[in-house]
């Protein structure tokens, strides 16, 4: 009887596929808040805990070094205990370490503390994105995976927002308004626990595991009694790890690790100092001149979703890696540019910018044939790490020794670094130009 079911992820869209997305979307927007609220809390904490350059940029990268052992060990965990256990217990947690930074006074516990948040960040987006890949329906999958990203951003930049305005309403706390700010992203980690509530566990991980009869009662309590488990993945043949750098791919993985850490370094360096930037490049209000950033930030990405598709991967790829690079050499070195038209730039850059991580979820996945997927995208993800958490890390500590020009010039040198290596070796992964060249 079994044999006549349709796959659950054949069924029209259902409730159940809804509230899966719902929980991940809104754990990708709390992931994205916890990151981008450390820039503006450490603008107004630097005073009160006495930070100097290296605590600036060390707090501020916690979270990305964080995210990097967190996300490397979050799939052996997710593979063996189950992907439900896991994203259901991430939320709880973020929820606790975000509350307890309200009582630190020593950047080294506040610095532990953004680095147990980001193994667990890092955990959560592997957990979330595994499950809503199970979950999801055949026809929806791609589009849902893709508003992942749409998502980031948004937390990412209301967290921003909201920290301006928190500060905002709150003057009369003096020094201690940075403690408000940063728990702040409590908040939206409890709706994503209450989103979260009362979601099953991956049929697929439990028909993995021999516990098909479990599974086939999860599918047809939520999609319906006509359906029944996928048809297993296809396994890739075993492949050596050494394999990404045998003679036919060993420029695809420079080119997917070297793209990805030359747009993070700038990106993550910039918007998380965003106030610290401004404030070099002498806007009159660095703390509303960086709400306008973020805006323009979450803008771009809506833009470039549609955009990627439309556009060759290597003229997009090079574009907006030459076009930052030449509005930060307009920033550095036209110091009489008149107030307005300094924001113009600075918005620019941010459009530009925000448009290039588009093809973050998207280029390196098409770069490696199926055998190597997994390990591929896996490298790449952790060569971006080390972008983001250095470039974090040095820009407080360059900008006190040698100036905001300084920094704005080693950005500078990664977005052209990423361009050249793209101009000469990357390939074109758009079906749509690769008909078109064949």
């Amino acid at each position: 009887m079994s044999s006549t079911l349709v796959s659950y992820e054949d069924a029209p869209v259902q409730a159940i596929q809804r509230k899966v997305a719902r929980g991940t979307y809104m754990g990708q927007i709390t992931d994205g808040f916890i990151l981008g609220i450390v820039g503006i809390a450490l603008s107004y904490a630097q005073k009160p805990l006495n930070l100097d350059p290296f605590w600036m940029g060390a707090i501020g990268s916690a979270m990305m070094f964080g995210i990097f052992f967190g996300s490397t060990i979050a799939g052996a965990i997710c593979d063996k205990i189950g992907r439900r256990p896991v994203f259901m217990l991430t939320m709880p947690a973020i929820i606790l370490l975000s509350l307890a930074q309200f009582l630190m006074s020593d950047p080294f516990v506040l610095f532990c503390t953004r680095f147990c948040l980001g193994m667990i960040v890092g955990t959560d987006y592997t957990s979330g994105i595994a499950l809503l890949n199970e979950w999801a329906p055949a026809e929806k999958k791609s589009p849902w995976l893709a508003w992942l990203l749409i998502m980031w951003t948004i937390g990412y930049c209301i967290a921003y927002i909201c920290g301006f305005f928190i500060e905002a309403m709150a003057k009369s706390l003096g020094d201690e308004v940075w403690r408000y700010v940063i728990i702040s992203s409590a908040v939206p980690g409890i709706i994503a626990l209450l989103v979260r509530f009362g979601t099953p566990e991956s049929p697929k991980w439990l028909d993995s595991k021999g516990r098909s009869d479990e599974a086939l009662k999860i599918v047809q309590q939520h999609v319906g009694p006509d359906y029944g488990l996928a048809v297993p993945d296809e396994k890739p043949a075993s492949t050596s790890w050494f394999a990404l750098f045998a003679p036919s791919q060993w420029r695809k993985t420079l080119v997917s690790g070297i793209f990805f850490f030359a747009q993070v370094l700038p990106f993550f360096a910039i918007s998380i100092f965003i106030p610290m930037v401004l404030a070099g490049l002498h806007v009159e209000n660095p703390h509303a001149g960086g709400v306008a950033y973020n805006v323009v930030t979450l803008v771009a990405v809506f833009i470039g979703l549609p955009l990627v598709s439309l556009l060759s991967r290597r003229f997009y790829l090079a574009f907006t890696f030459w076009a930052s690079a030449a509005l930060l050499v307009v920033l550095i070195v036209w110091k009489s540019m008149p107030p307005q038209l300094l924001l113009v730039v600075v918005c620019a850059l941010a459009f530009v910018l925000s448009l290039s991580i588009v093809l973050e979820f998207l280029y390196p996945a098409e770069l490696f044939p199926t055998e190597l997927r997994g390990s591929g995208v896996g490298l790449t993800i952790t060569i971006s790490r080390f972008g983001a958490g250095g470039g974090t890390f040095l820009l407080p500590i360059i900008t006190a020794n040698w100036g905001i020009d300084a920094s704005l010039w080693v950005c500078c040198a990664a977005l052209v670094f990423g361009a050249v290596i793209c101009q000469m070796w990357a390939p074109e992964t758009n079906p749509r130009f690769m008909k078109k060249s064949a």
